[in-house]
């Protein structure tokens, strides 16, 4: 089976190729993401697409992936919102995923942001390094016993509700579909509203689909605590940038944690360190002393990166093999 891997980083190369020895599949990695242009680099001797977060795999590649013979698409990622599920199943290409990774990763990731930007340790980092030992600016507070609502309990937010429980705040969770095992555990399911309006800290962890596009906007905002600290390492289309931004600038939103951003495509898993930003709305948000960025990397540990490359591969295996993937809710 031959494999066109795209969007590929270093890392990707290194995880894929040690764990393919125990698989022998045919590899060739492509560094730009796919669209309707690159799509033509995927010719008929390709069985297999792997694809990422930001690459475009929607009606019009999906029609060229068949016309060349493709017959699977393998994510390697938990999100499927770039591809049109629905054209590829007409076009009888199986698309496949990885669910559940590593949730511990993100959940590790969220939980970074939220100290550092309750501390200000990325504030703190800077200046001590510029001798400037003044503690003034820098105050936080406890978390403990701080109320931590958290918009969806799959396998990342399960992980995280538990994290913050575990440090003594009380955690309203938010789902299409409960986690009784967290209920059991002390969770409490509310509505959205309720989230909103009695939330210290917010932590999306749910899909973008069409309903929760832009879930974080004016309206939902209004209802926020003032000084809400709101943290996203899910996908970056659930906030709206525009209204987060009036939100910082109006200190209704008292801290921004994203690991994830709307146009992140443009601009993230590149070295962009010697060109002028294009992005004014990433530039203005990077200026705030309250906001802190990070490139979509809260999935990226070694264990993490280690799993996506076996159930990627896994997957593949047993879809090749017996036409079904058993044992886990990876095909799409």
């Amino acid at each position: 089976m031959k494999i066109a891997f795209f969007s590929s980083q270093p890392y990707d190369i290194t995880f894929f190729n040690k764990c393919n020895k125990d698989f022998g599949f045919d590899l060739d990695y492509f560094d730009m993401a796919l669209d309707e242009q690159s799509v033509n680099l995927v010719t008929s001797e390709f069985d297999v697409i792997c694809v990422f977060v930001n690459d475009k795999v929607d009606a019009g590649v999906i029609e060229v992936l068949s016309e060349r013979g493709v017959k699977y698409i393998a994510l390697r990622c938990a999100g499927f919102n770039n591809v049109d599920l629905e054209v590829a199943h007409k076009k009888g290409i199986r698309v496949c995923r990885v669910p559940a990774y590593s949730p511990e990763a993100v959940a590790e990731h969220t939980l970074a942001m939220l100290f550092t930007l309750n501390r200000k340790i990325h504030k703190a980092y800077n200046r001590v390094r510029e001798q400037n030992y003044s503690l003034n600016g820098l105050l936080g507070t406890n978390i403990y016993k701080k109320t931590v609502g958290v918009i969806g309990t799959g396998n990342i937010g399960a992980v995280f509700c538990r994290m913050m429980k575990a440090l003594g705040t009380e955690v309203l969770a938010y789902d299409l579909y409960p986690n009784e095992q967290l209920k059991a555990e002390g969770i409490r399911y509310v509505d959205l509203d309720t989230i909103f309006s009695q939330s210290d800290i917010i932590s999306l962890h749910c899909p973008l689909t069409p309903e929760t596009l832009h879930l974080i906007n004016d309206d939902s905002i209004v209802k926020m605590k003032s000084g809400v600290m709101l943290i996203n390492t899910s996908r970056g289309k659930l906030i709206d940038t525009n209204a987060v931004i009036q939100g910082l600038r109006e200190k209704k939103i008292g801290a921004l944690g994203i690991d994830v951003y709307e146009q992140e495509e443009k601009v993230f898993f590149r070295d962009l360190s010697e060109t002028i930003l294009e992005d004014e709305r990433l530039q203005l948000l990077t200026s705030f002393p309250n906001v802190l960025v990070t490139a979509h990397q809260a999935f990226f540990t070694d264990e993490a990166l280690t799993q996506i490359a076996f159930v990627t591969l896994d997957n593949l295996k047993q879809l090749d093999a017996t036409n079904e993937i058993i044992g886990r809710n990876a095909e799409l």
